[in-house]
């Protein structure tokens, strides 16, 4: 009965990875809709949206996920297997790639509401994901194939929802309470800041905590190209350029209290 329902997870992680990965292949091949997923960020242009090059870290994302959908099914796996923690990440990672596959339809059919929803849902089984890595004593090379595409990952959804929200404010003509954007931009970013520190100490997980120095540093890099904001909102680049070097700060504290956690 275990290796029956270990095999059927394995079956499904794999299944529900290559559907995620295909779907999002073809949202920009095709495109779905006949509108690619930047063009649809594009309709609705917030101060919070990074520069393009940002999201090139979704490939190597799609890599590391790749590893650990390798490493579930036994590839590169010891005797010893832990099936039992892989068997629950296995049921929250499908879960996650059966929405981000909604997600994508919902983005694309300008659904946006519906794809903040579908994100948050993304978010809370990565929540749980890392919780459970976080409680568990990890080999290094279970570390490498399952603690860092998940941190990765994790931290890539923080910051992914955050925008996602602002998008979806912009989609139904949200006023801001007659507060101006460059204001609410500022606050986004603090508060996405301290979201992302209190997550990163407390996981003590460095690679979730580079994921945000990489999302914020194209945030700064989109308001001082020429083909951004070309440094039209100081106060913009002064608050992404210090919630920056904070976040170093705070990894550099990890490193010194010896504390790292992959």
């Amino acid at each position: 009965m275990k290796n029956d329902t270990r095999t059927s997870i394995k079956i499904i992680v794999t299944v529900t990875f290559l559907m995620m990965v295909t779907m999002n292949i073809l949202a920009n091949v095709l495109p779905i809709n006949g509108i690619t997923t930047g063009e649809v960020s594009d309709k609705y242009s917030n101060l919070f949206a990074p520069a393009g090059y940002t999201f090139a870290i979704l490939g190597l994302i799609y890599i590391l996920l790749a590893g650990y959908t390798v490493y579930q099914l036994g590839i590169f796996q010891k005797v010893n297997e832990n099936y039992l923690l892989l068997n629950k990440i296995g049921v929250y990672f499908s879960i996650s790639s059966i929405a981000n596959v909604l997600w994508i339809l919902s983005w694309h059919f300008d659904k946006i509401g519906y794809s903040v929803i579908l994100m948050v849902a993304i978010l809370l089984c990565l929540i749980q994901i890392n919780r459970m890595t976080s409680n568990e004593i990890l080999s290094p090379i279970e570390k490498l194939f399952i603690r860092l595409p998940f941190s990765i990952y994790f931290g890539w959804i923080t910051v992914a929802l955050i925008a996602n929200i602002t998008t979806y404010l912009v989609s139904i003509g949200w006023s801001g309470f007659g507060i101006s954007e460059v204001v609410w931009t500022i606050l986004i970013l603090l508060v996405g800041v301290i979201i992302g520190t209190i997550t990163m100490l407390t996981n003590r997980d460095v690679a979730y905590g580079l994921v945000f120095v990489w999302a914020y540093l194209g945030i700064l890099v989109k308001h001082v190209s020429v083909n951004g904001y070309n440094g039209e909102y100081l106060s913009i680049i002064v608050m992404a350029a210090s919630c920056i070097l904070f976040l170093i700060v705070e990894l550099l504290y990890l490193f010194k209290a010896n504390r790292i956690e992959l």
